[in-house]
């Protein structure tokens, strides 16, 4: 790769906010035609390095080389005219716009003063061609699924001439089908010359697409390397810092024999006669394809949603939730899949975020307990090493598996009998992850009960003590730790028995 020219070098960029050295010293070379693999734990300095690139952030030291041209910072419409286009997790794309609107939106074609649609939507027609992409320029962005969704924005890089694409886990929101699709188009977009800069917590992506590797780590950069040179348990030590000594750690039998929950019958919510028995101090895993209705059980118990029939008996009393704060009395937590837009208010501090569902608690005549907000929130930083120079900073200040364990935190807090965990590691990093399985384990060991509800077929296997398997809303199998096993659990969730899984994930 030596003979090959630079299309970006980032060198010596340093960045700080208040209390933190987000970036120190990091330089990264990414080499004309390549696709360089960016890693390391959430909070490791990859979104701020990105931002640089992009104009959105201005790095305190440092110089941004672009085709040789040299740069002490950028702005957002002059990365753009270098060809720098970045697609970040969030998706820019206007949901009540057409595709054809979305690829042109900001550089529309025009007749005189009009903008020409006809045009804009055949040159769609023929890019997405071009990209092997089979979506109608007409179709409006609401209407497609977060796949295409993540074409358009692939497309709409592309049509800018992006000679340099940056990718922030661009697999996070989508299925294994669509994760294939999508590495389909970045080889073709590879092929034709484009540098990609390719980050992501999967890591058996990073061996799939790219040819070198750079691992931050606490804003540093600690290694570039060859991607054929190393191995996921070096590159996950690199990024950690120390070795995992166990992907799922150990813990001893928790299961005690009364019974916490019993679902009989439950309908309601796309859900048709479900019933199972929870017994205290287990962790009981939900499988099943996307639409099964695992989440659509999680909101029943959890009052978000109202059952149509059947019965909820809770610590042997039956109970019918019509409210999340019902649920809560009862002593029932639920930590959503989606923490961005479900679990935390982003913009608020850590410590109001902690106390925001023990608020009652906490009241006095109407006013908040200062004092035993921030002593329970202080207790709870603590006990989940939440990492953060303050609780006054705003949660999306923090890393991803930071976020998590705040909005774990707030449920904690309101003291439950049982937790409900959606997705509770989606977009988190390896390390994160061993943390949150640790926590899980806590929890249980000191009487807690647990719903985990996961995508991931490994971490179920790794992580529960039975599996109740959901297709269609209906309950299809139940398969106990001493039996499980991938194309058993499969065959369970899918109508036909037929294998719809790849590496490990539910599709």
């Amino acid at each position: 790769m030596a003979e090959k020219k630079l299309a970006l070098k980032l060198e010596n960029i340093t960045k700080s906010y208040p209390g933190v050295v987000a970036l120190n010293h990091v330089t990264l070379e990414l080499v004309e035609g390549e696709i360089h693999a960016l890693v390391g734990e959430n909070g490791a300095g990859k979104s701020t390095l990105i931002k640089t690139c992009a104009g959105a952030e201005i790095p305190d030291s440092g110089k941004i080389i672009v085709e040789g041209n040299e740069f002490s910072a950028m702005t957002p419409k002059f990365a753009e005219n270098c060809g720098i286009e970045v697609i970040y997790q969030e998706f820019n794309l206007v949901e009540e716009l057409s595709v054809a609107e979305n690829i042109f939106l900001g550089s529309e074609i025009k007749k005189g003063f009009i903008i020409d649609k006809k045009a804009m939507v055949e040159s769609s027609r023929k890019l997405l061609q071009e990209l092997n992409i089979s979506i109608d320029p007409n179709a409006l962005i609401k209407d497609l699924t977060v796949g295409y969704q993540q074409m358009v924005e692939i497309a709409k890089a592309f049509s800018k001439n992006a000679k340099i694409l940056i990718m922030d886990e661009p697999s996070a929101p989508l299925t294994n089908a669509e994760v294939e699709r999508m590495f389909e188009l970045v080889d073709k977009l590879k092929a034709k010359g484009v540098s990609i800069i390719y980050i992501s917590h999967r890591l058996e992506e990073i061996f799939r697409l790219s040819d070198r590797i750079t691992v931050l780590r606490d804003g540093k950069e600690i290694k570039t390397m060859d991607t054929s040179s190393t191995n996921i348990d070096e590159l996950v030590k690199l990024m950690v810092g120390r070795e995992l000594e166990e992907t799922f750690p150990s813990r001893k039998n928790t299961i005690r024999e009364e019974t916490l929950l019993e679902a009989n019958n439950l309908c309601g919510n796309g859900l048709r006669d479900v019933s199972f028995v929870l017994k205290r101090g287990e962790i009981l895993g939900f499988a099943g394809l996307i639409g099964a209705g695992r989440t659509e059980l999680a909101e029943l118990i959890f009052g978000a949603k109202k059952k149509t029939s059947g019965q909820i008996f809770f610590k042997g009393k039956e109970i019918s939730p019509q409210s999340p704060k019902d649920a809560i009395n009862y002593g029932i937590a639920l930590v959503p899949e989606d923490r961005k837009r479900q679990g935390a208010v982003l913009p608020m501090a850590i410590r109001e975020n902690i106390s925001m569902a023990s608020l009652e608690k906490l009241s006095r005549f109407f006013m908040i307990h200062k004092d035993e907000e921030k002593l329970i929130a202080n207790t709870f930083k603590d006990s989940l090493q939440i990492k953060t120079p303050s609780m006054e900073q705003a949660v999306n200040n923090l890393s991803g598996g930071n976020q998590q364990k705040v909005v774990l935190a707030k449920w904690l807090a309101t003291n439950p009998d049982l937790i409900i965990l959606d997705e509770p590691t989606r977009g988190i990093d390896v390390g994160a992850k061993h943390e949150i399985y640790k926590i899980m384990n806590d929890l249980v060991e000191s009487g807690k009960t647990i719903i985990m509800i996961s995508s991931e077929m490994p971490e179920l296997m790794g992580m529960t003590d039975r599996i109740i398997v959901l297709a269609e809303g209906k309950m299809t199998g139940e398969v106990m730790r001493n039996e499980f096993d991938q194309e058993l659990i499969m065959s369970y969730a899918s109508k036909n028995g037929s294998k719809t899984f790849k590496n490990g994930d539910l599709l």
